[in-house]
């Protein structure tokens, strides 16, 4: 059975800057996860994004179909996605919808029309700005933590823009037969910068604390679950490498640097078969 892990609280309203990244640190050391409450999300905004995932959900599955993942926007549905490649299962019962970059000079997102979902688009680009102005205050505390300069990631040009993604998820619920397991998403790790997950308070997520970055999964409970994910990764051309200060002749890297874009397609490769 697994057990109920009390997380970590970060405080972003603090003052003191050191003393938060501190935190922080022994935060992603312990486990890997912690809450971050004071963000600058307001908890209306919250209710408005997931009272809109509900009801794009609840469209017709041709509807849905309508707005099929291209591009990595767009909806996916049950099924189409396995996060652990070494799972015998059919695939997670999870269905999806991302949206990507919002200044976007291909307009490459999706969007439900205004008629079927009035308001729902300003809705979610509203969320989505307020969560990357809360993601990228983080990863400044984040550089903080690993003594760095707290531009850092900036400096790196990690935010020139960053590239990030918007995820509604949808797990059904259903709890399976005896001789079929079920996962509403199969143990994985998150192979982006940071995730924001916000819940609409329905348990499933389960983690291990074995691997880095930390592998969770979503079990079925016997009840619909909601969740809002934001995957805050690099520009595709940021070079992803070991810093300085964690190897040196004796301790060499363990892996070479590599574009963030091209880590993100050998991932998306493997979750989607293409």
């Amino acid at each position: 059975m697994a057990k109920t892990l009390e997380l970590p609280i970060i405080d972003f309203a603090s003052s003191d800057r050191i003393s938060t990244a501190h935190s922080i640190r022994q935060a992603c050391i312990e486990c890997g996860f912690f809450y971050l409450v004071n963000h600058g999300v307001e908890d209306k905004l919250l209710q408005k994004v997931l009272e809109g995932s509900k009801a794009f959900f609840s469209l017709s599955l041709e509807d849905k179909m309508k707005l099929a993942r291209k591009e990595h926007r767009g909806y996916t549905p049950p099924y189409a996605e396995n996060l652990d490649p070494s799972s015998i299962s059919r695939g997670d019962s999870k269905e999806s919808f991302y949206i990507g970059p919002l200044e976007d000079i291909g307009h490459l997102n999706q969007w439900p029309s205004e008629e079927a979902l009035p308001s729902w688009r300003s809705t979610m680009e509203d969320y989505y700005k307020r969560v990357l102005n809360a993601g990228e205050r983080l990863t400044s505390l984040i550089a903080l933590a690993l003594n760095l300069d707290e531009n850092f990631f900036y400096d790196v040009g990690a935010f020139n823009p960053p590239n990030a993604f918007l995820r509604l998820l949808h797990y059904p619920g259903e709890l399976g037969s005896s001789s079929e397991e079920i996962y509403g998403a199969s143990a994985h790790s998150d192979y982006g910068m940071i995730t924001l997950l916000a819940t609409d308070g329905i348990a499933g997520l389960q983690e291990c604390l074995l691997t880095w970055s930390t592998l969770h999964r979503v079990m079925p409970t016997g009840q619909e679950r909601y969740s809002v994910a934001f995957f805050l990764d690099p520009n595709p051309d940021c070079v992803v490498e070991c810093l300085k200060s964690c190897c040196n002749e004796s301790t060499p890297p363990r892996f070479p640097p590599i574009r963030s874009g091209d880590y993100l397609k050998e991932r998306l490769k493997l979750t989607y078969g293409s």
